[in-house]
């Protein structure tokens, strides 16, 4: 098979589909790997370091959109890009369709099979091809919020750890998932006073084991959230319903209760955002300001640190690269029910539950798709 590795375009993206290594192995397995040049600068890999590993080099993204059988990104496609696709080629990458109805039906206009990193599942459970992501967003969070913090960037002027004498910053985590978990770990090693929210008790006891003294917990209801909203300096949204576009948690007339400066991070707005007043921002120009209330709301955090995400994100994307190309995509999807999981879109139609519930349009199940039913 033909894979093909198309440089990143969405502003201040710097990951890569694959790192030189990867592309090495798939060689290894027997495929053709086409990389756009200068793709890897941003994670520090030349053109020679995939040349290296039998990676040829294209120039353009056009060569390789309309060569490759398989195209392998990190975000997903921008309109350029999906008015490149076509019929039949394979798309494997993160897609986020819930909170992006244009994306959907350019890529079911494409007829393109488009395979979504945020929905294979693992058989431990979980989202093992978001994991690595949540796990670098989330400790950015933290990171994120406490720059958003300092005053000349809107912030209340706080040290999230404090100093002997003057309290920490209050910190505010709704969701204990993996992202809620990775920011609890930063900002208590910060010093900075954490709550965690969340409505499953296993979650919370699970928590409460770990982090001990070190942070609070306490059951997601409403009254309790909006008590924490009022005491809290930095808030960090880490909620998330594989697929579906986010809940809407923290309304407009909320921030009035907030104290001004105070900050939200919202790690959930790949899938819409998780705060009412929350809009997709950029690295480049990262926070906006509503009510006196600071908000961060970048779409591809992991973006920042790129060759820790990509290094990470391969970790886990590359087996199941390997699988669609080796046995093709029907034969890898049928054997494996976890990688099914990500099929998104296929011969025009949309193939996931939690995304047809949010988008408008034909869709059909994995199973019809692969003459499973």
């Amino acid at each position: 098979m033909l894979i093909g590795v198309p440089k990143e375009i969405k502003n201040h993206e710097y990951r890569v589909g694959l790192t030189p290594e990867s592309a090495a192995e798939c060689v290894r397995h027997g495929h053709q790997v086409v990389v756009q040049s200068n793709a890897g600068i941003g994670i520090g890999a030349s053109d020679e370091d995939y040349r290296a590993g039998g990676a040829e080099i294209a120039t353009t993204p056009d060569e390789i959109f309309a060569s490759a059988d398989m195209i392998v990104k990190v975000k997903e496609p921008q309109a350029v890009e999906r008015s490149m696709l076509r019929e039949g080629q394979i798309l494997y990458t993160y897609l986020h369709l819930a909170p992006d109805p244009e994306q959907a039906k350019d890529l079911m206009a494409s007829g393109a099979v488009c395979i979504a990193y945020e929905t294979v599942t693992g058989p431990g459970g979980g989202l093992p091809l978001l994991k690595p992501m949540s796990q670098v967003a989330g400790r950015l969070a933290v990171q994120a919020g406490a720059t958003s913090l300092e005053t000349p960037h809107g912030g209340r002027g706080m040290l999230l750890g404090g100093v002997p004498g003057v309290l920490p910053a209050r910190v505010l985590i709704i969701g204990g998932g993996v992202v809620g978990f990775n920011a609890a770990q930063m900002a208590t090693g910060l010093g900075a006073r954490v709550t965690i929210l969340d409505r499953n008790p296993d979650v919370l006891e699970r928590l409460a084991a770990h982090f001990e003294s070190r942070a609070a917990t306490s059951f997601a209801s409403r009254m309790n959230l909006e008590n924490e909203l009022a005491e809290s300096d930095l808030v960090i949204g880490a909620v998330l319903i594989p697929g579906a576009a986010a809940p809407k948690l923290v309304s407009r007339e909320h921030l009035s209760t907030m104290k001004p400066g105070s900050v939200l991070v919202d790690v959930a707005i790949d899938q819409g955002g998780c705060f009412e007043t929350s809009k997709p921002t950029t690295h480049q120009d990262p926070t906006f300001t509503v009510d006196g209330i600071v908000h961060y709301c970048v779409a591809n955090m992991p973006g920042a640190v790129a060759r820790t995400s990509t290094y990470a994100l391969n970790n886990v994307t590359l087996p199941h690269a390997l699988s669609i190309a080796d046995f093709g995509w029907k034969e890898a999807l049928r054997e494996n029910a976890h990688l099914r999981a990500g099929l998104n879109v296929a011969n025009g139609k949309l193939t996931h539950p939690a995304v047809t519930e949010s988008v408008d349009g034909p869709s059909t199940t994995p199973e019809d798709i692969l003459g499973m039913a």
